[in-house]
């Protein structure tokens, strides 16, 4: 079994880290900056930093806070939402961050992938996709999951590969938040139907929800609730992870 990385993913949304269900019901769960540093120093392969109102807000995304999470956090992290031009995306990786993800500003202009791509290199690119089950099958939507685009999701990511994206950061928006595991069809359509790194998030509650997943043969897995409101820490899962045989990076080599 391939090493499989533990993500916690951390929406942002008025200088502050929230999580609700399905992008609503929103409560406040710390400071992303403390919250970041963290999480690095607990083991954490990885972060995503997610401005869930800057794309429904018209607005750019937080290139100040990334400065800070690159002094702070010893570990990779993504910055995503409102990245919508070659210069947002330019903005964020220079002051710090590894990686961009772009969601609802690709849909709009699929090319923006391969602009990035072709400027900082494919690994830089995260498509975020975040879809809903609709007549059977998966549709993709934007703008924090409040808006459908009538795009089926092989449809998209046929297109993603074709523009260059580097991993892809898939959220099913019927299980996030509800802490009852992963979509597993979700995941194994995806896996079926691309070559690309694929990062799982939507569901998370169970240490057994992290196992489920790590099973599909993705490469990460994204939580946000169980980690932010002390339910399992980062270490718990990884040592549950170990105990059935996954293979996950040590603590120190995650801090």
């Amino acid at each position: 079994m391939q090493q499989v990385r533990i993500i916690p993913c951390l929406d942002v949304t008025q200088g502050r880290v929230v999580k609700g269900v399905s992008f609503l019901e929103l409560r406040d769960a710390g400071d992303p900056v403390a919250m970041g540093e963290h999480y690095s120093e607990a083991g954490a392969d990885e972060l995503v930093y997610l401005d869930i109102t800057a794309t429904t807000s018209a607005r750019t995304t937080m290139v100040d806070l990334a400065a800070q999470v690159a002094e702070r956090a010893l570990i990779p992290f993504t910055v995503g939402g409102g990245v919508d031009s070659l210069a947002v995306a330019s903005s964020l990786l220079r002051v710090g961050a590894d990686k961009v993800s772009v969601n609802s500003a690709a849909v709009r202009d699929p090319h923006l992938i391969r602009e990035i791509a072709d400027v900082y290199g494919n690994q830089c690119v995260v498509v975020a996709i975040d879809v809903r089950r609709t007549r059977g099958d998966y549709e993709v939507v934007t703008h924090g999951g409040t808006r459908p685009t009538g795009l089926e999701l092989s449809a998209w990511l046929d297109r993603v590969q074709q523009e260059g994206a580097g991993e892809l950061l898939v959220t099913s928006m019927d299980q996030d938040g509800q802490q009852a595991g992963y979509d597993r069809a979700l995941y194994a359509k995806v896996l079926a139907e691309t070559d690309v790194p694929v990062i799982a998030s939507g569901g998370v509650g169970s240490l057994d929800d992290f196992l489920a997943g790590a099973t599909l043969g993705v490469q990460g897995l994204l939580a946000a609730s169980v980690f932010h409101f002390g339910t399992f820490t980062v270490g718990q899962v990884k040592e549950y992870l170990g105990r059935a045989g996954v293979v996950v990076r040590s603590g120190d080599e995650g801090a």
